[in-house]
């Protein structure tokens, strides 16, 4: 099973209220469940294999800062992904970063571009404020309603 799919499960399961999730994909399955300490806990296994066997991967109860994992402060604003598509932080190779953490923006600049179905989407500020951190990677792939940047 991709990592990255059990990230998101896990990221998913933090924001909401369950305490455990177990999903099967033909001869693998991911179990995670929720710990009274606030952390969370994922077993990756393969069909014949008992679960108890398996290796535990904890991830860490305090907030992260790599990309994507960022928790916004009141006085924050999440601008997050309108679609489904690739983030590029700048209109072509070589070509400068539309903003960097420290930029000042105004409502409506240009944040990144989102190309979904070989479509070019400009993602626009819709708050005035500085940038105080760029969660997604230039060439990745995003998610609807992924944090790309957080304002402040």
């Amino acid at each position: 099973m991709d990592i990255r799919k059990v990230k998101k499960l896990i990221e998913l399961l933090e924001e909401s209220g369950i305490s455990e999730l177990e999903i099967s994909e033909g001869e693998e399955s991911v179990r995670i469940s929720r710990y009274p300490r606030g952390g969370v806990q994922a077993t990756v296994s393969a069909s014949g294999v008992l679960p108890a066997a398996l290796p535990q991967v904890s991830a860490p109860a305090t907030p992260a800062t790599a990309a994507g994992e960022h928790k916004p402060r009141d006085d924050e604003h999440t601008v997050t992904s309108p679609m489904v598509g690739t983030y590029y932080s700048a209109s072509g190779p070589g070509a400068k970063d539309f903003v960097e953490i420290g930029t000042e923006v105004k409502r409506g600049q240009i944040l990144c571009i989102i190309e979904a179905m070989k479509m070019m989407n400009q993602i626009e500020s819709d708050k005035e404020g500085k940038v105080t951190a760029i969660l997604a990677t230039n060439g990745e792939p995003v998610e609807f309603g992924q944090p790309l940047f957080i304002i402040e």
